[in-house]
């Protein structure tokens, strides 16, 4: 399995959680391999707010984390899935093959950091629903997630975000009637056509659509404006398919 990790905000009871999860392993989920889940509940000292964790004591906070790693693999417990923080929290996320070791890999990693109070615990899980609905993002997280790795990389060409400019966008559907109803309303929030295509996919055709508007790519900006795509999408039975833009610096 491959390791690459993701990140994204989302609320959890209707809180503010910063959710962490290796994205690499979703093609195996459920692993028969790992049929429990653990967990370890860190209780933050100093938190934000909003029940993040500040800059200070995310230092700690990655020792935890490594040092949890660390006897996760001299016990052979498991593999680490993903980390939320929220509500003053950071709950630390195991699979594991067998659940029996998990006490000792937790006390041997957590007796490191006295100052910390923490709790832990484990169950069944064979079918990773706490990765599939906990975890992994729906389909408006994952183009957030798109959004800012766009946004990272016009930003570290030079580029300012906050400067209006043409921002072309991609759409698929089942058919050509739910592509027009699709061109009609988006038009009417003043997106303009560049052009329509047809694409053969799992011997089907999806019906493209290719449009544009003046807006600006900044994180919050275009977070919005995709998911207000994205609901007129859901309208027509159809699929967005991301953003481009040009590099403009100011």
């Amino acid at each position: 399995m491959q390791e690459y990790w993701e990140s994204y905000v989302k609320p959890i009871d209707a809180k503010k959680a910063l959710v962490s999860f290796n994205a690499g392993v979703s093609d195996y989920v459920p692993d028969e391999q790992y049929l429990y889940v653990g967990f370890v509940k860190v209780k933050l000292n100093n938190p934000q707010e909003d029940g993040l964790v500040n800059e200070e004591e995310s230092n700690d906070i990655s020792f935890i984390e490594d040092r949890l790693e660390m006897e996760s693999l001299r016990w052979r417990s498991g593999k680490y899935i993903g980390r939320i923080i929220t509500q003053g929290e950071v709950n630390f996320i195991y699979y594991l093959k067998m659940d029996f070791e998990w006490k000792n890999t937790v006390e041997s990693a957590m007796g490191e950091f006295p100052n910390y109070k923490y709790e832990f615990g484990s169950r069944m899980d064979m079918e990773w629903e706490v990765y599939q609905k906990l975890l992994f993002p729906t389909i408006k997280e994952w183009q957030i997630i798109a959004n800012h790795h766009s946004c990272d990389n016009l930003k570290n060409q030079g580029d300012n975000l906050h400067a209006k400019r043409a921002i072309e966008h991609k759409a698929y559907f089942k058919n050509e009637q739910n592509r027009q109803k699709f061109i009609s309303l988006v038009e009417k929030q003043e997106f303009k056509k560049l052009q329509e295509m047809e694409v053969p996919f799992n011997n089907e055709t999806l019906y493209g659509v290719q449009f544009y508007r003046g807006d600006t790519p900044f994180y919050y900006n275009i977070d919005e404006l995709t998911m207000q795509i994205i609901d007129l999408c859901d309208e027509c039975d159809g699929e967005y398919d991301g953003w481009e833009s040009s590099l403009v610096k100011v």
